[in-house]
């Protein structure tokens, strides 16, 4: 499964996490530019994971609605391994869709 992740310039350890989640391609986007908010997400995404605090206002109401719409399973959370970690674990059990 690929999945975008949006905010934060730097990713940290965050793509080892999701390596070892079944997350095998990470696209990841700053989030920081008003332009941003125009960008598509593309057709191919399984997930998308906002790092919310380095993200514009905007571009969370949008990504919100994108990801409704297209029933895409979206993670909100710091960017913390640990908080990442559990908003994973709340999103699993709720959607299902996941890969372990």
């Amino acid at each position: 499964m690929a999945a975008l992740i949006i905010g934060a310039d730097k990713l940290g350890n965050i793509p080892e996490f999701l390596h070892k989640q079944g997350i095998e391609e990470i696209i990841h986007w700053d989030g920081r530019k008003k332009g941003m908010r125009k960008m598509d997400i593309p057709e191919d995404i399984g997930m998308v994971i906002c790092l919310y605090d380095f993200l514009e206002h905007r571009l969370t109401e949008r990504v919100k609605k994108v990801t409704k719409d297209r029933n895409i399973p979206c993670v909100f959370a710091r960017r913390s391994i640990s908080d990442l970690s559990k908003q994973w674990d709340r999103c699993q059990n709720c959607r299902k869709c996941l890969v372990n």
